[in-house]
């Protein structure tokens, strides 16, 4: 086995052990380097190969650092992705257990159904517009098996991008005349304020977002499919988790709730 193999292989493991423990691991940047995003990439391959094997089956993908501030903190100057799988995927309101998740965090996004295949390496905004079957108010529970959220680029791409779960909001909204790059984004938590953003703060358009990773996954061969939901990315900034009920509103797109329980107290309660 070669070293970059090995590597690889020990990331994972890393990365699972946390992930089957519910103990965060230290960075695997140690084993990848802070910039390989192939050797990166690598490992989320590995790791999405073997759920796929245990019967989970892929519902889409999903973009992040679509923001320039998150970009410029990790020192890169592109997003990066990660795989959905089906049961990462819960309905407006259903109830959501917080011990599924080490250290989750909330974000509001537009969340795209696919009508048509995106198989070019060179997707533009018109084909995105062309293929998406509607758009749904998201919230996506952010995560990460690194201690700490102590990532840089390679920690979070072979953590499967950071995933942990996306609440689907329920009112598919079609796109013909919606102007995504103005779409307004508040979070409120039990009614408090948490989170403000708009559709500018994803590469300008989460339009835009979804272009980018058409062509990303085209070059690496695994193309967007019909039928996929694509989460484009932040509209604000990320908050932390906690029990209640997260309500993200998007401004002509409607709204979604997060109903996260905190089962351990209720267990005990």
């Amino acid at each position: 086995m070669s070293e970059t193999t090995q590597a690889t292989h020990d990331a994972d493991e890393r990365l699972l052990r946390a992930a089957e423990t519910g103990t965060p691991c230290a960075p695997v940047r140690d084993l990848l380097g802070d910039a390989d995003q192939d050797a990166a990439y690598a490992v989320q391959s590995l790791a999405t190969a073997r759920r796929i094997a245990q019967g989970r089956r892929v519902a889409g993908r999903k973009i992040g650092l679509t923001s320039r501030a998150v970009q410029a903190q990790f020192g890169v100057h592109a997003p990066d992705y990660g795989v959905l799988f089906d049961d990462m995927i819960v309905a407006d309101r259903e109830p959501l257990a917080l011990d599924r998740f080490l250290q989750p965090r909330i974000e509001a996004e537009v969340a795209f159904v696919l009508g048509h295949d995106l198989e070019s390496p060179t997707t533009h905004v018109a084909d995105v517009l062309r293929a998406t079957e509607f758009v749904l108010p998201a919230i996506e529970i952010v995560d990460s098996r690194i201690a700490g959220w102590d990532i840089r680029i390679t920690d979070t791409i072979a953590d499967n991008a950071s995933s942990g779960a996306v609440v689907l909001g329920t009112t598919p909204r079609r796109l013909d005349g919606i102007d995504l790059s103005a779409v307004g984004m508040s979070i409120d938590h039990e009614g408090a304020a948490v989170s403000t953003g708009s559709g500018a703060a994803c590469l300008g358009s989460p339009v835009v977002a979804v272009a980018w990773l058409a062509r990303a996954v085209a070059r690496h061969g695994h193309p967007l499919r019909a039928g996929e939901i694509v989460l484009s990315g932040a509209l604000g900034p990320m908050t932390p988790a906690a029990a209640g009920v997260f309500r993200a509103q998007l401004d002509g797109l409607g709204d979604v709730c997060a109903d996260l329980h905190d089962s351990r107290r209720e267990a005990i309660a």
